[in-house]
């Protein structure tokens, strides 16, 4: 299928799915020293850290559907070293060498991803070949060349370089193309194959992963699903933007929608011809996020937000299709790439990502009542779970490191607005968003709407 008109034929199922040996659910009532609650990126690298530095551990993993259905394996494949909110608010929120500390963790999870997966012998086909942002416009081409400023004079002159346009096409052969900025700090994931490899991987050393076992109930020191328990020293919550749905949560984290469109393996000859022959993650640089990366079997996967908020942080399943935003991320993969007019489009999907109200993730413990979590991404959460896996470790265990005290160790965001303040907010800046590129393509002028955004929210 390639006419627009034909996405909406296309079933919800991510690139990145394939299905497995399904687990057993938990029946009856077990212990453990550490339960976790999700088994997605967060809770398998968390498993994988406190399994490695003590393996006479007893982990046991709660997932309510199967390893992997959340963000894990519907992402758009990026292990980079953003950060959802930028350095300055960050030096804001605690000082500027608390940003630089955390920019360097962020750079060096990156590599620490694909250390472990060399190590244990995962395929998750890791290819660190960096991230281009594409600047296609003059307010695109300003936004880059301050932002390079703005990181050199924050103490960071090696984490940006500025591209010109004969550079940056030379790398990513999108149309209108003026210029770029390249980090080398990002690498490419096959999401599926990361998940599942992490899940055997955990389960080798000892974990036992219960899948179709959501958990309805948890108290310090015990979890309840509908048809057992588990008894534990420490709760882990590793549940994303599905920490929403649960008691006393709605506030505390709400799911945001980004959608994912893949293509049939492109010729090669096609893909050189593009400069798209390569690992390397890219984008351009509008207020309303997309994303791209060309898989190691040829495929074109993009992606993009959008998607409206839904009342009362509801999750509906068909939430993760809709057609008019797979439709608009169809019309600006064209504007990228309009020799790809022809190719046949085969999957489309979405997820929900989770979001605090300052835009901050978060690793925290509470030790009086036995819990700790970790999550609030904002769509960058493929790297960042791999840092918060680690921090879950040190805390857990009372292992002192560097790690400990980032920014991020212990943030507390405030609550989201009640209804309906928080859905006429929340689409309000996603209308927000749109408005500005839409404006930037009018004005030939950096959006003040945008400028506005930023400031309200922090993010980047």
């Amino acid at each position: 299928m390639s006419a627009k008109s034909d996405l909406s034929l296309i079933p919800n199922k991510p690139l990145w799915f394939a299905q497995g040996e399904p687990r057993a659910r938990l029946e009856g009532a077990t212990d453990a020293d550490v339960v976790i609650v999700g088994a997605g990126y967060t809770g398998l690298w968390t498993a994988y850290y406190l399994l490695k530095s003590d393996p006479s551990l007893r982990v046991v993993l709660l997932e309510k559907n199967a390893v992997g259905f959340g963000a894990s394996g519907r992402n758009g494949g990026w292990a980079s070293a953003i950060f959802p909110i930028s350095l300055q608010r960050v030096q804001q929120l605690y000082s500027h060498h608390a940003a630089l500390q955390l920019q360097a963790a962020m750079n060096d999870t990156v590599d620490e991803i694909g250390r472990v997966l060399a190590l244990e012998g995962v395929d998750a086909d890791y290819a660190r070949q960096g991230f281009l942002s594409l600047a296609r416009s003059a307010p695109q081409l300003a936004r880059a060349r301050a932002a390079v400023a703005s990181s050199a004079r924050f103490g960071l002159p090696d984490q940006w370089q500025l591209l010109d346009a004969a550079q940056a096409h030379a790398k990513t052969g999108a149309e209108g193309t003026l210029g770029g900025l390249y980090t080398e700090h990002c690498a490419l994931i096959h999401p599926g194959k990361l998940v599942r490899g992490l899940a055997r991987l955990v389960e080798s050393l000892g974990a036992k992963i219960y899948e179709q076992s959501a958990v309805n109930q948890m108290a310090p020191g015990v979890v309840h699903t509908e048809r057992g328990s588990v008894r534990a020293g420490m709760t882990v919550r590793a549940t994303e933007a599905f920490t929403s749905q649960q008691p006393g949560k709605s506030r505390f984290v709400i799911p945001l929608y980004s959608l994912v469109l893949a293509t049939e393996p492109l010729p090669r000859e096609l893909l050189a011809s593009l400069n798209l022959d390569h690992r390397l993650a890219f984008n351009d640089m509008r207020h309303l996020r997309v994303y791209g990366q060309v898989t190691a079997e040829g495929r074109l996967v993009f992606g993009g937000r959008g998607a409206p908020y839904k009342w009362g942080s509801v999750m509906p399943e068909q939430a993760d299709l809709v057609d008019s935003i797979h439709g608009k991320i169809y019309d600006t993969l064209l504007e990228f790439f309009p020799a790809l007019r022809d190719a046949r489009v085969t999957h489309r999907w979405g997820g929900a990502l989770g979001v605090s109200r300052d835009w901050c993730p978060t690793v925290s413990i509470d030790r009086n009542n036995r819990m700790a979590w970790a999550g609030n991404y904002v769509g960058d959460g493929v790297a960042t779970s791999n840092l918060a896996g680690r921090i879950l470790r040190n805390l857990i265990l009372g292992r002192d490191e560097a790690i400990n005290t980032l920014p991020l160790v212990n943030h507390r965001s405030p609550s989201w607005e009640p209804e309906p303040l928080r859905w006429f907010g929340i689409n309000s800046g996603l209308a927000a968003a749109s408005l500005s590129d839409m404006e930037e393509r009018f004005t030939h002028k950096p959006s003040r709407t945008a400028m506005l955004l930023e400031k309200l929210t922090g993010a980047h």
